[in-house]
């Protein structure tokens, strides 16, 4: 893992006493890349205030590393997943705000953070586990294909962001 001890990034629910300014701040530095292709994420600009609007209800989980966090995911159950065909069915749960610290992309940390909502969907009866990101975002789409995600179809979010995005999904 390139000077990064896989064995020293502990994946647990996030706290109260955890920082919402600085996993709003982590959010933003991990979603830069996109923000740069003009691709407007929530998470690109989104404010303390919509963090934690986006955990609630949600189970978020976050990836730390000698004491600091270093990425983060969201997790809903299938009576929690909607707004969307695919999101609305009965055996559907789904992932977003889905980030990791961009110096350590690439090393292991979302594959530690996926695994563990995978665990989780599986956990709760989900058939399947699905996201949604943007289709020009092309190496995201191949990140997921890479760990079993297909998609599985189109959806425009109106106004929401400025892209046509794809829900991907993998049969757990």
């Amino acid at each position: 893992m390139d000077g990064v001890n896989a064995s020293k990034i502990l994946i647990r629910s996030l706290r109260a006493a955890d920082s919402l300014e600085d996993l709003t701040d982590l959010l933003h530095r991990a979603y830069a890349q996109l923000a740069q292709m003009g691709l407007h994420f929530v998470a690109t600009h989104q404010n303390v205030e919509t963090t934690g609007e986006r955990i609630q209800d949600a189970e978020c989980y976050v990836a730390e590393l000698d004491g600091r966090i270093v990425g983060t995911i969201v997790f809903r159950d299938c009576e929690r997943t909607g707004s969307c065909p695919w999101y609305d069915r009965p055996d559907v749960a789904s992932f977003g705000q889905f980030g990791v610290e961009p110096s350590l992309q690439g090393h292991g940390v979302g594959s530690a953070l996926l695994d563990q909502v995978e665990r989780r969907a599986k956990e709760t009866g989900a058939k399947e586990l699905a996201l949604d990101t943007a289709e020009p975002a092309t190496h995201l789409i191949q990140y997921y294909e890479r760990h079993g995600y297909r998609i599985v179809e189109r959806v425009n979010w109106g106004d929401v962001v400025n892209y046509s995005s794809v829900v991907m999904s993998k049969t757990l």
